[in-house]
């Protein structure tokens, strides 16, 4: 297949964002996405596919702060209803552990997501590099 009909075929969004959110490869769905817990991988170890190119910043973040608050809001506003008699103490030290644990359980999957994203869009590269000729969501 021709470089300039790689480039034209739509890439599907939602397919890659699930295979970032599983921290895989957004073109193949097999290699690790991540090298370390937020560092990303410069190629796929399966398909060679160039993920350099990600641009994620400071938006996962964002993302994971807005996910945990709802999550959290929501618990508190239930446990509160349930339970009014609970001390503050309580709900400072369960609240706060509860929104550390799962924002720093769901930034690599959120970022994950965020990547294949990028990738499905040619966002910042992708697309146009030499590792990018072959890739057509296999």
């Amino acid at each position: 297949m021709p470089y300039d009909a790689v480039i034209d075929q739509p890439r599907d969004w939602w397919l890659a964002m699930k295979r970032g959110m599983r921290l895989r490869c957004p073109n193949c769905g097999e290699g690790k996405m991540f090298r370390a817990y937020l560092k990303p991988n410069d190629a796929c170890p399966h398909c060679g596919e160039e993920l350099y190119h990600q641009r994620a910043d400071d938006f996962p973040p964002y993302v994971t702060m807005v996910i945990v608050g709802h999550i959290v809001v929501a618990a508190l506003l239930l446990v509160e209803e349930r339970f009014p008699g609970l001390p503050v103490w309580l709900h400072m030290i369960g609240w706060t552990t509860l929104s550390l644990v799962l924002c720093l359980a769901m930034l690599p999957p959120v970022k994950g997501a965020l990547i294949g994203l990028q990738w499905a869009l040619r966002m910042h590269g992708f697309g146009t590099a030499i590792g990018s000729r072959n890739s057509d969501m296999k």
